[in-house]
């Protein structure tokens, strides 16, 4: 935990695309994982000064580089 990236891609579609940038989580914003939750279970992340939780499929849809 406490990995962080910057997101340079989202690979998804509109939809998805827009709810994840509503919550902050756009193309450039840098993201740190917080908790995993085990089992495949949901990932809990800060963007900026933001925490959320999301699933694990559409976390995977996030392309990050490390920071």
């Amino acid at each position: 935990m406490g990995e962080r990236g910057r997101i340079f891609a989202i690979d998804s579609d509109i939809d998805l695309k827009q709810r994840l940038a509503s919550l902050g989580l756009r193309e450039g914003c840098q993201v740190q994982v917080l908790r995993k939750a085990s089992f495949g279970g949901p990932l809990h992340v800060r963007v900026g000064t933001t925490e959320v939780i999301m699933r694990r499929s559409e976390a995977q849809r996030i392309m990050t580089v490390p920071v």
